[in-house]
Order: structure tokens, then C-alpha cells, then sequence
């Protein structure tokens, strides 16, 4: 009798291909309609003037410019330069000191303890060596510091989107579901005995557009899941993508009239670093 071996997945590969992901189509347009997650993610982790905070996975900023309005002393990080750039226009934009530097979630380039708080806004949840990315969450957070991150749950509507997009063009196999961030018992394995207090608490971000069509073309133009899923579909896999996104739209819509409103809930999580 024969047994068949499954190889562990590349996740070198995984990542180099994630990086072109977010770089393509433009997600700080998707970036700037959820930045009031970020807002409500900065007072929840409690920051105060002059503290040395990290936003981890930052892409455009979202979590990084709202910690600098408090005072802190905040650096940005993130493996898309594009992203990053965006980032610097938009801190400049509002005479907003903030340090962008590119750098790998799974390996950040500080010391242990540098920070006094580490935040990442529906970021760190997308690397695919959840484990490390998480170690590092911890590494560079000093004792008694703040850990605070945003994370879409698995029922939210974004993970529908997900989902929906992994029907028509599957995932790397043998990688987790980012979405796994978005449940209790996942960031309790994740963090473990490293942190001394997890709070959670379970929120919702209401998406708005004008139609469910309006929605899909958005979401196909910018948010690089999704484009990189139409961009390997031939025609007739793209119409059938467009047709399950917008559906996903109306089941989940709870305005009435054609404009759509459809909340996400995801996971606000502050935890204190031991």
C-alpha cells in the first residue's frame, strides 16, 4: 500500500507572488475608503505622545498616519514600494512625520523590544508564514508594550470575497486562509504565553457603493486578490467571477434602493506584550 506525500508549500514563491498581488491594480483607493478602522484601531490600542510605534504590513498608511495625529513616533513598513509611496505623499499631505521603509512582515529589520507598540490594520493577516509574521509581531514589541491589529473574520464579507475568489482561481495549497487571523482560537495559538492580556473585540465596517455592480468593478480594478483573479480567467471565467461577486454584494446588502450597503465585521484585537 502506497502513501502519497504532501510537499510543504513554497512560501518563498507564495510571497513573490503576493507582492506582485498587492502591487497591481490600486489598493490605496480600496486603502482609503476602510482607513476609519485605523482611526478606531489607534485609540483602542491606547497610544500616547512620543511612543515608538511600528505599523506592520501598512501599505498606504492607513494605521501609521492615524498614530502619528496622536504624537507618536511612528515607522511604517511594508514589501510593496509602491504602497509605501503613497504612504510618504499622504503623511506629507497633512504635515505628518511618519518614516515609510520597506521591510518583510515575516522578517523585520529592529531590534527586539525597539517598539513600544506594533499595529497592523488587515495587513500582517495576508503573510503566508503566519507563524513567523506573528513572532516577529512580538519580537519587536517591548515588554509590557501594545500589539494591536485589525482582522477580517472568516464570515465577514470580505471573507466572502475571498472565498468567492478561491472558488474561481484556488489558493496555494498547504497555505492558510489569512481569515484565520480573524478567529479567537487562532491569534490565541498565534500569541500564545507571549502576551499577557488579549482583548477582542468584534466590529463592523460597512462597505457603500452605488449598485452591486459598482462594487464588483471597483474591487476588480483595485483590489489585487481580486484583479489577479480576473487577469487568469479567460472570458467566459470572467463574466462568471463578475456574476458571484456581485450576487455576494446583494446577499449581503442591507440598504434598501440600488445603492448597496454591506457590512464586514472583523476583529479589533489589543493585546499587552509580556
Amino acid at each position: 500500500m502506497s502513501t502519497t506525500q504532501t510537499s510543504p508549500p513554497d512560501l518563498v514563491a507564495v510571497k513573490q507572488k503576493q507582492q506582485k498581488m498587492w502591487a497591481s491594480g490600486d489598493y490605496a483607493a480600496v486603502a482609503a475608503r476602510i482607513a476609519v478602522m485605523a482611526e478606531d484601531l489607534v485609540p483602542a490600542a491606547g497610544l500616547r505622545a512620543g511612543e515608538r510605534v511600528l505599523d506592520v504590513a501598512s501599505g498606504s498608511g492607513n494605521a501609521a498616519i492615524a498614530a502619528a495625529r496622536y504624537g507618536c513616533e511612528v515607522t511604517a513598513t511594508d514589501y510593496v514600494p509602491e504602497l509605501l509611496e503613497r504612504g510618504r505623499a499622504r503623511a506629507a499631505a497633512e504635515g505628518l512625520e511618519v518614516t515609510f521603509a520597506e521591510a518583510d512582515a515575516e522578517n523585520l529589520p529592529y531590534a527586539d523590544g525597539e517598539f513600544d507598540a506594533v499595529l497592523s490594520c488587515l495587513g500582517v493577516m495576508f503573510a503566508p508564514d503566519q507563524e513567523r509574521a506573528a513572532a516577529e509581531l512580538v519580537r519587536v514589541c517591548r515588554p509590557g508594550g501594545t500589539i494591536a491589529l485589525a482582522n477580517w473574520t472568516p464570515t465577514s464579507f470580505v471573507g466572502g470575497i475571498l472565498r468567492t475568489v478561491g472558488k474561481h482561481v484556488p489558493p496555494p495549497a498547504g497555505v492558510r486562509p489569512p481569515s484565520q487571523w480573524g478567529t479567537e482560537e487562532r491569534l490565541r495559538e498565534l500569541l500564545g504565553d507571549a502576551v499577557s492580556d488579549l482583548r477582542i473585540t468584534r466590529r463592523e465596517f460597512v462597505f457603500r457603493f452605488r449598485s452591486p455592480e459598482e462594487f464588483t468593478r471597483f474591487f476588480k480594478d483595485n483590489y489585487g486578490p481580486t484583479l489577479k483573479a480576473f487577469e487568469a480567467l479567460d472570458e467566459a471565467g470572467k463574466a462568471r467571477l463578475f456574476d458571484d461577486l456581485t450576487a455576494l454584494a446583494r446577499e449581503h446588502d442591507q440598504e434598501p434602493g440600488p445603492s448597496v450597503a454591506m457590512p464586514s465585521e472583523y476583529l479589533e484585537v489589543v493585546a499587552t506584550r509580556r
